[in-house]
């Protein structure tokens, strides 16, 4: 979410002083709460989860530090260096202090995702009806917007001690439209000239587009399959993007923190996946 917002800041322009800061404002409340969750995750969280390299990949910290320099805005690196500190601990014993912090702090990320939700849906409305400029796609709005209310039904969810009630094909189709809409972002944020790599792009989002036409009519353990093999093809590629952009080898309008923070959805989607699979 802090990213989302980061991305909202860069890319509105200088006469949209108002929602910039408005931007800067929750970018830093969602730091705030991330560096909290850090803090009380180390030795708590499961080391699978640490190795699944969703929270940071080997890239995380020069794509933020890279991207900060480019855009002037600001990000907490001393986040991210927790993060890459983080310690699993897979039988860890949860007592009564620790759940009052979860709870705590997905109260009070709830509360920032419904204003998120809120900002978000406004600029969309006001970049649709032309009354601002920003350089993200309207089409990148809402998906951000979706993966916000995604989060905030997930946390409501915990808050009363279950689990979203979602089929198989409702789960896999959400992340496999997610994964479809990166695919076409970065086809059309890849320059022109770049032809073979957006060749790859667009032939990926074709992919898990017809994952999501065939999930219903498909058995369970094939679309799991099928799924779980596209996404580790699309998180090769994404790897290779986000290491090509950094090293300046891909010409491209994609910052290395943008290329950074879909490979690690990928890699939260492939831990998902393989859960699937196991149970």
């Amino acid at each position: 979410m802090k990213e989302h917002l980061f991305f909202i800041e860069t890319n509105l322009q200088p006469v949209e002083a108002a929602n910039i800061a408005e931007a800067r404002m929750l970018k830093q409340s969602f730091e705030q709460l991330l560096a909290e969750t850090a803090y009380y995750a180390n030795g708590i969280v499961s080391e699978y989860t640490i190795q699944s390299n969703e929270f940071v990949t080997p890239f995380t910290l020069r794509a933020e530090e890279v991207t900060s320099m480019l855009t002037g805005a600001n990000i907490d690196t001393r986040i991210t260096m927790a993060e890459y500190e983080l310690v699993g601990n897979s039988n860890c014993h949860y007592d009564d202090w620790l759940d009052n912090v979860v709870a705590n702090l997905n109260q009070r990320s709830c509360y920032l995702l419904e204003q998120v939700i809120a900002f978000q849906n406004k600029l969309l409305c006001l970049s649709l009806e032309c009354k601002i400029f920003i350089t993200l796609y309207q089409e990148m709005l809402e998906h951000d917007t979706r993966e916000a209310e995604y989060y905030l039904e997930i946390l409501k969810c915990l808050q009363n001690r279950n689990l979203p009630h979602k089929t198989l094909c409702e789960e896999l189709n959400f992340w496999n439209n997610i994964m479809s809409e990166h695919a076409e972002f970065i086809d059309g944020m890849l320059d022109p000239t770049e032809k073979n790599l957006k060749q790859t792009a667009e032939a990926t989002a074709k992919k898990f587009e017809k994952l999501v036409e065939e999930c219903i009519k498909t058995a369970e353990n094939q679309i799991i399959q099928k799924s779980l093999e596209s996404t580790e093809g699309i998180r090769n590629f994404k790897r290779a993007s986000t290491e090509g952009i950094l090293q300046c080898n891909i010409k491209s309008i994609i910052p290395p923190l943008l290329a950074d923070h879909v490979l690690r959805e990928a890699n939260h989607y492939l831990r998902l996946l393989k859960t699937l699979k196991i149970s």
